[in-house]
């Protein structure tokens, strides 16, 4: 999962929070860093990304100095704390030369302290590599590549706007592991024309390659995409169900842990992502974990979206979406088009609809530690969720149950506040 990458939340009823009005930190959250690049070869017609198609050769050289002057921009929210991971996402960052992925890694390096561990993704299209430009972005310091295969049916890739071929996906997952131990496979179900049979197929083809990591995602028509507008024809309720419980089977079979709604990391040892116990295998995404336990993160280029707390608030921030305006607004230092400060009556609802998202739930202590409330003020929602079985909790833990992960929508609208939706 990469920044904004989440299902829509179907907002019903929902009961009020505790009138708690302020914020109080401890110590501030684990802080990542997203970096937005926005063009593609071609736009996907399911993809609802702040995406551009590169009609001309992409400006590389002014987009990264704009990158920088965000970053120099944002500095004093986040000064001297430390990044834990970096994310490349878009569009196809893969479109960008190595030359320019170290430039601004070099950047952000020189200007906040990089954890040396610290896990660097960069997303790429299998249609848009080649094998000098693998090893050359591991020798600019990603660490961590996410392979945009989708399916490796032609087909199904013809279906879904594409511009691979099922020989380019497979030549360009070779290519990646010849050049990082940490691979990524993101893949859809329920495409259009696509059988059960297909999808476990796309799954077993998948295994063949011994990925660390897999993002199962269902297809859906998002608002403001070509399927919406034309929808295509797709699989019904029950053919995409039987696909979600075969991959979820054949992928456990295989050895993967399904730790979060779409994701699934090759079981290992156990790290901690908290202070607390950690019931998540060290072949998670660190990235996407951070966002799930309610961590910040600073989002700089075109339409990032960014998460910071302070002692006492946290603050939403969005960049100006458009490639060209973004980088006016960055160049005169003023890249922010949005900015607001979350209420205390909407972080609660906040935090569960990422933390709702791991299967294994959270540590009781975590909420109070990344909302800055006390678990109090979510109690009576808690209360309702456990009384119609979508969760599990004790004095340590709170984990959706497989009732609450299936019907995950249902478990996010009770701590939702009407009020502070508004």
């Amino acid at each position: 999962m990469r920044n904004n990458k989440r299902d829509d939340v179907v907002v019903l009823n929902a009961l009020p929070f505790a009138d708690l009005s302020s914020l109080h930190f401890r110590a501030l959250p684990p802080l990542s860093l997203y970096i937005h690049i926005p063009w593609c070869a071609r736009k996907c017609p399911y993809c609802d990304f702040n995406s551009h198609e590169a009609r001309a050769a992409v400006p590389e050289e002014r987009y990264v100095a704009a990158l920088v002057a965000d970053l120099e921009q944002a500095l004093p929210g986040v000064w001297g704390r430390r990044i834990s991971s970096v994310f490349f996402g878009g569009g196809t960052p893969s479109l960008f030369t190595a030359r320019a992925i170290e430039a601004i890694l070099d950047a952000a390096r020189a200007r906040l302290p990089l954890a040396p561990d610290a896990e660097i993704t960069l997303e790429a299209n299998p249609g848009t590599v080649e094998a000098d430009q693998f090893r050359d972005f591991a020798a600019a310091g990603v660490n961590r590549l996410s392979l945009g295969i989708q399916s490796f049916n032609p087909r199904h890739l013809t279906a879904l706007g594409r511009i691979h071929d099922d020989h380019e996906a497979r030549r360009a997952i070779e290519i990646a592991r010849r050049n990082f131990d940490n691979i990524n496979l993101d893949l859809m179900y329920g495409l259009p024309g696509q059988g059960v049979e297909e999808a476990l197929v796309d799954i077993e083809t998948a295994l063949g390659f011994d990925p660390r990591h897999l993002s199962c995602y269902h297809l859906t028509l998002e608002p403001n995409t070509t399927f919406y507008r034309y929808p295509p024809a797709l699989p019904d309720d029950d053919a995409t169900a039987a696909m979600q419980d075969g991959i979820e089977a054949r992928l456990a079979a295989a050895g993967y842990e399904h730790y979060e709604t779409s994701a699934f990391a090759k079981r290992g040892k156990r790290t901690p992502i908290t202070n607390h116990e950690s019931r998540i295998t060290d072949g998670a995404c660190r990235h996407n974990l951070n966002y799930w336990t309610f961590g910040d993160y600073l989002g700089i280029g075109a339409g990032a979206h960014g998460k910071i707390s302070f002692p006492d608030r946290i603050t939403r921030e969005m960049r100006v979406k458009q490639p060209e305006r973004y980088m006016e607004a960055a160049e005169r230092g003023a890249p922010l088009q949005e900015k607001h400060e979350v209420g205390a009556h909407a972080v609660g609802f906040e935090f569960m609809m990422n933390a709702l998202r791991l299967n294994e739930g959270f540590p009781a202590r975590l909420f109070e530690e990344r909302a800055g409330l006390p678990l109090t003020a979510v109690l009576r929602g808690l209360e309702e969720a456990g009384r119609r079985g979508l969760i599990e909790r004790d004095h340590e833990r709170i984990a959706p149950t497989p009732l609450g992960r299936r019907f995950l929508n249902d478990l996010l609208q009770i701590f939702l506040n009407q009020k502070g939706a508004a």
